[in-house]
This record gives C-alpha cells, structure tokens and sequence, in this order.
C-alpha cells in the first residue's frame, strides 16, 4: 500500500517554517542566582577541644575532628558518632528506627509521589503517539468496512514553557528527597532523646527507691530512741512524714517511665508492650565530646536548607512558565490511516499557532502569583538558614554548658552526702535534733535527681549537635563501654533494678532476638 506523495514544494515550506520557529525559540525563564546568606566565620561558643585521634589532614599533620567530619562519608560519620554514646542498644533502636519508623515511611511515600509528578511534568515535552481502528457493516449493503488509524502530535518548547515546568517539578522531587534526610536524622535525634528519658527515668527510680529505703531505715532509729526517751513525738512523726513523702514520688516516676517507653516505642513502631529493653543504666553512658564544623559547613549539610533552595529554584522556573503563557505556541499533529475495504489510504499533517489575546486577566494573575511565590521561598530560604545557625548556636552552648552545669552538680551531691553524713552523726550523739537530719536528707535527694536529669540532658544535647550540624560532628575520643564506670558520686548503679519488658512480637525485638546492630 503506498500513500499518495505530497507536493514537495508543501513539504519544503513546511520544514522550514517548523526551522525557523524552533531556532528562534528562546527560554523566558529568569536567570537563577543563588541568594546572599549572611554566614558567620565562626560560632559565638568556641570548641573546646582541638583534634582527634586517629584523623590526619594534609601532609600528614594532625586533622581537627571538623576537618574530618567533612572529609569522611556522611554514612561514617554517622556511625562513628552515635556509637561514641557506647550504647549498642541504642544502636539497634536507632536502625531499626530508620527502616520502621512510620515518620520516614511517609516521607518516602511523599518522595515517591513528587517523583511521579516529575515524571508526569516531563512527559508533556515528549511526542504523542496514538492508534485506532474501526469496524463497521451497512444494513443495506452487507458490505463490512475495516480502518486504522495512526494519530501523532508534538508540542515544539518554542519559550522553553515545558523545560521549565519539568524542572520545577524536577526541584519539587529534589526538595523532597532532602525532607525525607532531615525526616531521618530528626527521627534519630528523637530516639536517642527517648532513649535518654527512660534510662534517666529509671535511674531516678532507683535513687528515689534507696533515699526512701534510707529514710525508712532512719525512722527505725528515730522510733527507737522514742521508746527509750531519747527522741520525741514529735521527731517521729516528722521522720515518718519524710518517708511517706518519699514514697509517694515513686509512683509518678513509675508513670514517667512507661510514658517514655510508649513514645519510644512509638518511633521505632512497635507496640509498647512488645518493646523489649535490658537494663542498661545511665551512668555508664558516654557522653561524647564534640566539636563541630564551621557554619559555613552546617549550612551546606543541613537538608533543611537544601530543600528550601530547591523550592526556590523550583518557583523560579514557575515564573519563567507563567510568563511564557504570554507568547504564542505551537503545536504539530500528524495522522495516517488505511481502509482495508475498499483498500484506500491517506494521511495527513497539521500545525497550529495561537496567540492569546484576552482572557481576563488569568496570565497577569497566574504571573502574580508565582512572582509572589517566588518571593515568599526567598523569605523561607533567608528564615530555614537563619534557623539552622540559630539551632546549631542554641546546641553548642547546650553542650558546653551542661558539661559544666554537671561537674557543679556532682560537686553539690558529694557535699550533700557528707551533710547528711554529719547531720546523722550529730543526731545518734544528741548533738543537733532531727530537723538537720531531715533538711540534709531533702537536699541530698534534689542533689542526686538534679544530676541524673542533667546527665539526661548532657546525652539529649551532644544527640542534637549532631542532627543540628547537619550530620557533620565527630566526637574526639569514643571510650569502649567496657571503659566507662559508674559515677561514684550517685548511689551504686550496679544495683538497678530488672528493667525488661518482656512480649511476643514477630519483629526485631522479639523475644531470643537481642538488640544488637551498628548505627546508622
């Protein structure tokens, strides 16, 4: 079957019109500069530390830990950092975080879907490419009559209106993908932190637990000096009160520790009651010391504000379309059949140029409000950059003075136990009454749960350095955990109490399956 040959003089004109329209075309995109960001040269809290081991810089000398926290893979960092908490339980929990956490599950649905509405923006720059056939029989004739029909249609980018609108959607996914890397490392923040609560929780437990045993101790004393004459009504009732008072905290800190399993639990997504933890105490947690990089650095790493400049690229591109909506366009379609009875063929080839005169005022409007979009993911760019500074300044303090709070606090313990030390003394030998001994005994409990709290926050703060400098902060020395001892200043910590929640679940914590795995 051949088709009829169209004049060639039609064909000539015609190719060179589609030519010269396509050679003409021009991009009405605004060209893209990157925004001017005030960054600081250096942190208002300086680093404390100056190197680590085991890192080595140019020429051999001696590497600072910022220098290779950006030389280093983010992944080893990553691994390197958290494992300094010497925790591998909290190791465990963090990746299994990363592969269950509903969190990160829904960010990477939402990439997924802004992946798609990529692929569908770059499909409009492409070709069309249709078939069809058709059969029919007249009633009169008898006779049956069979086509098929090939349709093609093409839109040349004379303004570069499609290009942008793909590369808009392009930035989209790309912002998305880093909103799902900020999802993870916050996801990982929260982890630890909750871990940090229920292991602080505990510990508090088990110190309200020993000062209420040691007050009931000293109430038998108090109600046996009464029945020798020695301490009166008074004094027993007072010691009895402490007691109860004591007791009663116990309880709540009970509560506290189930909520703060449940939230864990939470994020790793699993039941509550399916969570399964060993007791690992607190204090033989190592708190890292860190140094972060410089702010320059933090701002290049932190996905936050990766994703704020793609959506600014991305509006860019939306106003670069929405002006093109301005100018005329094109559009080719193409099509060629068959009638295989009676046996016949044609085809046939069409352009089309549209100007658009008047619509309103759709285009102005349109153009509005991606100019204003534009301006708008400028703002959010200055205001994400601002906040990460902000942030990493907030958590560097955080750690420099918490590390500081601490060694005043243990100092505040140690000095409380010799009170009560006295205090009691004094009390056996008649020297003082029982209210020193109670007013000791008050103060030794605040001491010691003030610490706990303090190391809880230490553990929270060196976490969210981390996440703050965008995943860029190594410790300087990561002891082993067989290294690390209780703090002698806090009641033994070898005497915490069996802190395992047993269940039957068919995931990562069940029974028989320790937790045990490196960090992400």
């Amino acid at each position: 079957m051949r088709f009829p040959d169209p004049p060639r003089r039609t064909l000539a004109i015609s190719a060179m019109t589609l030519l010269i329209l396509l050679a003409t075309g021009c991009s009405v995109v605004p060209a893209y500069r990157k925004p001017d960001a005030p960054i600081p040269a250096q942190w208002m809290t300086p680093s404390e530390t100056p190197g680590a081991a085991g890192t080595t810089g140019a020429a051999g000398t001696p590497a600072t830990p910022a220098t290779a926290a950006t030389a280093l893979p983010p992944s080893v960092v990553a691994r390197v950092f958290w494992s300094g908490f010497g925790s591998p339980q909290l190791d465990a929990l963090l990746q299994y975080g990363l592969v269950s956490g509903p969190d990160v599950a829904i960010a990477r649905a939402r990439l997924e879907q802004a992946k798609g509405a990529a692929d569908v923006a770059g499909s409009s720059a492409s070709p069309t490419l249709g078939i069809g056939a058709d059969l029919s029989r007249g009633s009169t004739s008898g006779k049956r009559s069979t086509s098929v029909t090939f349709q093609a249609g093409f839109t040349p980018d004379l303004w570069g209106a499609l290009d942008a609108r793909t590369q808009s959607a392009g930035e989209g996914a790309r912002a998305t993908e880093f909103d799902l890397v900020s999802v993870q490392r916050n996801l990982l923040s929260q982890i630890a932190a909750q871990y940090f609560a229920v292991r602080a929780c505990e510990e508090r437990l088990r110190l309200a637990q020993l000062v209420a045993d040691d007050a009931s101790r000293l109430l038998g004393l108090v109600e046996r000096q009464a029945s020798l004459g020695a301490a009166s009504a008074l004094d027993v009732a007072q010691q009895r009160n402490a007691v109860q008072t004591l007791q009663a905290a116990i309880p709540a800190l009970r509560q506290q520790r189930v909520a703060a399993v449940a939230q864990l639990a939470v994020l790793v997504d699993v039941p509550p009651v399916m969570l399964k933890l060993d007791g690992e105490p607190l204090l033989q947690l190592t708190v890292p010391d860190v140094v972060a990089v410089s702010p320059a650095d933090v701002v290049d790493a932190r996905p936050e504000v990766q994703a704020a400049e793609a959506r600014l690229r991305a509006a860019n591109f939306d106003v670069g379309a929405a002006r093109a909506a301005f100018l005329p366009s094109l559009s080719i379609t193409a099509s060629a059949g068959w009638l295989l009875n009676p046996t016949a063929a044609a085809w046939g080839v069409a352009g089309s140029l549209l100007q658009p005169l008047f619509d309103g005022g759709q285009r102005k409007g349109q153009l509005r409000i991606e100019t204003g979009k534009s301006a708008e993911m400028l703002a959010s760019y200055r205001q994400t950059l601002l906040q990460v500074l902000q942030q990493t300044e907030t958590q560097l303090a955080a750690v420099a003075q918490l590390k500081e709070q601490e060694r005043f606090d243990a100092a505040a313990v140690d000095s409380a136990r010799e009170s009560l030390r006295l205090a009691r003394i004094r009390y056996e030998r008649g020297a003082s009454d029982l209210l020193a001994v109670l007013l000791s005994q008050k103060t030794l409990a605040q001491a010691q749960d003030t610490l706990v709290q303090v190391r809880q926050q230490r553990l929270q703060a060196a976490a969210a350095l981390f996440v703050a400098t965008g995943g860029r902060t190594l410790p300087v020395d990561t002891p082993s955990t067989a290294s690390v001892r209780p703090d002698p200043r806090i009641a033994d910590a070898s005497h915490v109490p069996d802190t395992t929640i047993h269940a039957h679940s068919n995931r990562a914590f069940d029974a028989g399956r320790p937790l045990q795995g490196v960090a992400p």
